[in-house]
């Protein structure tokens, strides 16, 4: 704003760094959503492999009794052709087990290490601070 404090576009973006939490119970889009976010190198994965469970079911009649079947109709490939995640799931970056009795005790081993993770990036690569442009000269264009 030229008599205001600008603002970021758009306005609710993530800049930082980034870690995602995985495990096993994650499937379909926990499948895809750690896959892309994997490939668009955007920060580790931290957890365990998740579940592999990701073909669709679609266009599935209903029976007559009332009750339905589901029947896998598509699923992922790689832009390389390779059918990929369904059967095997994603692997995290970092392996990490949650541990049943420290969790118990109010630990969270998973997000304690996605933490220091994200914080050693901050001090490595800290999110962009773009400097504001001197104001353009506009003079003799009307």
């Amino acid at each position: 704003m030229r008599d205001g404090r600008d603002w970021p576009w758009p306005p609710a973006a993530h800049f930082g760094p980034k870690a995602m939490l995985i495990n096993g119970w994650s499937g379909s889009g926990g499948d895809a959503f750690p896959y892309y976010f994997k490939h668009a190198k955007l920060g580790p994965l931290i957890g365990t492999r998740t579940w592999g469970g990701l073909i669709g079911m679609t266009g599935v009649p209903a029976l007559i009794d009332g009750g339905s079947v589901t029947v896998p109709t598509f699923g992922i490939y790689s832009p390389q052709g390779e059918w990929i995640i369904e059967g095997y799931g994603v692997d995290p970056d970092i392996e990490v087990v949650d541990d049943p009795a420290r969790m118990a005790r109010g630990e969270d081993p998973q997000l304690d290490t996605a933490v220091r993770q994200v914080l050693q990036a901050l001090e490595t690569r800290p999110p962009p601070t773009p400097r504001k442009p001197r104001y353009p000269d506009r003079s003799g264009t009307w």
